[in-house]
């Protein structure tokens, strides 16, 4: 059975917005059960967590020999290895794939940098410079996924790893308002949300932080 880490106190205060969501999210669409070893931020940079994750970040995943870091790598391992995750068609399969790959390196990065602009920057005096900047580059990569997505219901035609990290890259800017200025994505994001699968994935990840507040 594999094992992944999480935070063991997140950030994040429980929303399913830490990583390791995406992972939990992928094992539970598999079927897959799964042990979780929590970290703590000092855990992270020890020895013992480095050797698997260089960068002292999570997830990782280890099961027997195969002991993989960095999400996505996660996510499509978990996929190759389950029926359900990636078309069964190989054309179908590459298209999958690919939008992946497009979450991970096209999408998420500006989102990611808006993040370390509201908390990393705040007494910065080009703050708002940085906002209105990197805000209309999201802008430009939301209306181009937009244009792609069109009106079928999932990326890749069925439900597939894709929209695993596509919807999790982009709930990061949820509160913000500017994925509010989009209902394609949040009709995308509630699909989502209401597969059973998912549901489980967020309420174990919740579960983490209610154990951690209470003490």
């Amino acid at each position: 059975m594999p094992t992944i880490t999480a935070f063991k106190s997140s950030p994040d205060k429980g929303v399913g917005l830490a990583r390791d969501m995406r992972v939990r999210w992928a094992l539970e669409e598999a079927g897959q059960s799964y042990d979780v070893r929590l970290v703590t931020f000092k855990e992270l940079k020890q020895p013992a967590h480095l050797a698997l994750q260089p960068f002292g970040q999570i997830p990782t995943y280890e099961d027997g020999d195969v002991a993989l870091f960095e999400s996505g790598a996660i996510v499509f391992h978990i996929a190759e290895r389950h029926a359900g995750l990636l078309p069964g068609d190989g054309a179908g399969r590459a298209r999958a794939i690919s939008w992946m790959f497009a979450a991970l390196n096209t999408v998420e990065p500006p989102i990611v940098e808006r993040d370390y602009v509201k908390y990393f920057e705040a007494d910065k005096s080009w703050q708002a410079e940085r906002f209105a900047m990197v805000d209309d580059r999201i802008r430009t990569r939301l209306d181009q996924l937009a244009a792609a997505l069109g009106e079928p219901t999932w990326l890749a035609g069925p439900f597939s790893a894709a929209d695993i990290l596509m919807v999790h890259a982009i709930r990061r800017l949820e509160g913000s308002g500017i994925l509010e200025e989009y209902p394609i994505f949040m009709d995308y994001i509630a699909r989502a949300a209401e597969r059973p699968a998912y549901k489980r994935a967020f309420d174990a990840q919740y579960e983490v932080f209610q154990q951690a507040s209470s003490k």
